[in-house]
């Protein structure tokens, strides 16, 4: 038996606001939204039906976001890593997301890295990495 990685779960005091930042940010839907939780799962997976039509094995993880009380103090431990395809312009995707409200973050990376770092409206960092194929 193997177990599938199931979600990544994002702490927020609002969590409405932020997913649906994320979900217009990465084109994902959501598929369940509370007060206190809302689930967004990759656009791609269509309706609900179409989702249960793929073997479990081969879902994607899905992002959680979940309320919490406490601030976002330090740098995230763990980030998600987004990258156009070469096919995309990889600039006007760093746009694009800024325009939504995400900002430039610093960590200590220098200019010769090959990504660039942006927090969500939240403050969570996340990185735009150079275009890919696969």
């Amino acid at each position: 038996m193997v177990l599938r990685w199931y979600s990544n779960v994002i702490d927020t005091p609002d969590p409405r606001s932020l997913a649906a930042w994320w979900a217009e940010a990465i084109g994902w839907q959501k598929v369940y939204e509370a007060d206190d939780e809302v689930v967004l799962v990759p656009g791609y997976l269509g309706s609900e039906e179409e989702a249960r039509a793929v073997p479990w094995e081969r879902l994607p993880p899905g992002l959680v976001f979940v309320r919490v009380t406490d601030p976002k103090t330090v740098k995230n431990r763990i980030h998600l890593d987004l990258a156009p395809h070469t096919s995309q312009d990889r600039d006007a995707e760093i746009a694009r997301l800024e325009q939504l409200g995400a900002t430039r973050a610093e960590i200590g990376q220098d200019d010769s890295v090959s990504w660039t770092v942006l927090a969500d409206p939240e403050g969570n960092e996340f990185c735009v990495l150079s275009s890919r194929d696969f």
